[in-house]
């Protein structure tokens, strides 16, 4: 009986601490569910290479941080910032589409960072020999553009408008890489693009500069949003944005300063 007794209560020790050892095993770390902290950035499609060099100097010097992007067309980035979307920091390519935004209360006091302007983008052999805005008028020179509803198409009709020419362009794109892909893939011969974008094409176009596009100068604002929600990490991604620092790889890539 002795033995069966000392049997049934060295099983019971066991069970009992194999159950403790379970419990404690599967008890959830203190950090668990925080997370890292994250930022989401809403940007202009013309600003993916330089936001993105910014992101990963932001993220060395900010231990553990993660900057996510949406880089889109102007106009339906801020669109989706005043249907909800969430979001730390909007940087638009125009003071209009930024007004969008200012005005459904979703950030204040936006400030303009750097300025863009256009250039005629052909492929590297310029098959269609465009030289000026004049040759884009020519019905069998393709032309893309970017729809006017955004920055880089409200552009392009103030250029065009101010030289005094009609282009009847074969398709209208969303954004600014989307109207350059056109080039880059041989489907049109010529487009109306940013500087800076044909710069980060690394030679797969070629960039025209022509006297009307001093008159359809862009202006870009940046804003940490009003529901951001790390608002002190947008204050500080503005900050860089806006330092020496950001100022250097934006005139880098092309950009004016304002």
């Amino acid at each position: 009986m002795l033995t069966r007794l000392s049997l049934a209560a060295v099983l019971a020790s066991v069970l009992c601490l194999t159950a403790c050892g379970s419990s404690s095993g599967t008890a959830a770390p203190a950090s668990a569910g925080g997370g890292s902290p994250s930022l989401t950035v809403f940007a202009a499609a013309s600003l993916t290479e330089t936001f993105t060099e910014l992101g990963r100097q932001f993220e060395s010097t900010h231990s553990g941080t993660k900057v996510t992007f949406n880089f889109g067309s102007s106009a339906t980035l801020a669109q989706q910032v005043t249907q909800g979307a969430p979001a730390d920091i909007f940087a638009a390519a125009s003071p209009a589409t930024m007004k969008t935004v200012t005005d459904a209360g979703l950030a204040s006091a936006p400030t303009v960072f750097v300025r863009n302007t256009l250039q005629i983008a052909v492929p590297e052999d310029n098959p269609a020999k465009v030289a000026s805005l004049e040759d884009l008028t020519d019905p069998k020179v393709k032309v893309a553009l970017c729809a006017e509803q955004v920055p880089c198409g409200a552009a392009a009709v103030k250029a065009l408008d101010a030289a005094g020419v009609k282009v009847t362009p074969v398709t209208l794109e969303q954004d600014v890489k989307a109207t350059l892909t056109k080039v880059r893939l041989g489907e049109v011969d010529a487009a109306l693009v940013y500087r800076t974008d044909v710069i980060a094409s690394g030679g797969k176009v070629r960039g025209i500069d022509f006297p009307e596009a001093g008159q359809a100068v862009n202006d870009y604002p940046i804003a940490a949003l009003t529901k951001a929600p790390a608002p002190d990490l947008a204050r500080q991604f503005v900050d860089l944005v806006l330092s020496q620092q950001g100022r250097d790889v934006l005139t880098k890539a092309g950009f004016q300063a304002p």
